[in-house]
């Protein structure tokens, strides 16, 4: 039989005299510590609905779904998934679209739906292909980064021109001829039609 060493007794002992380390919530109210990592909380002026909080959430807690028809890409937060691992306010491109809320951590609830955030933004659609390029707020937030350089895009003018009201969209629409052409490509700035673009030249 093996008894217990000095060093084992001697934490026992001041275990036994120590205070209670833990809280007694919920019987009374916890307050938590600085820099807590609780609920993150959506700022919808500064998110632009960009999908990198989407893709780092290592719980998949965040998922988007795009309506074409309408223009629409609806956000779904299920907090029920969520870890609390702050990726999405580290990835934010914005740095102010979500951030970890150090009051908010009671969230249990018999009712999942209640844990579940519903957000939607304005689409941006292809006029050539009608493929989904990114959100409105999205883009809006690129060319205030890129300053003057965003003017080289005819799409980045053209959503200027929708909020200055400066032309009639007659006056800005462009006339696409063929939907392959180089030229046509870079005005829309669409993925889609890009990558159609490059496979069309690998063939040549």
């Amino acid at each position: 039989m093996k008894y217990p060493k000095l060093r084992e007794i001697k934490e026992a002992v001041i275990s036994l005299f120590s205070p209670v380390y833990t809280t007694k919530f919920p019987a009374e109210p916890h307050q938590p510590f600085d820099n807590y990592r609780g609920k993150p909380v959506v700022d919808d002026e500064n998110c632009v609905g960009c999908e990198t909080c989407a893709n780092v959430c290592p719980s998949q807690a965040i998922t988007f779904e795009d309506d074409k028809e309408n223009k629409i890409r609806q956000i779904k937060r299920d907090y029920g998934k969520c870890i609390f691992c702050g990726q999405c306010e580290e990835h934010c491109i914005t740095g102010k679209g979500v951030k970890l809320s150090d009051k908010i951590y009671d969230i249990a609830s018999f009712d999942r739906d209640e844990n579940i955030e519903y957000q939607e933004k304005e689409l941006l659609i292809c006029k050539n292909c009608e493929a989904v390029i990114t959100t409105k707020e999205h883009i809006m937030f690129m060319h205030k980064k890129l300053g003057p350089k965003a003017y080289s895009s005819l799409m980045n003018l053209n959503m200027i021109n929708e909020k200055l009201k400066l032309a009639s969209e007659e006056d800005t629409k462009l006339e696409i001829l063929d939907h392959m052409k180089r030229k046509d490509m870079f005005n829309v700035l669409c993925p889609n039609c890009l990558r159609e673009v490059l496979v069309n030249n690998l063939r040549k």
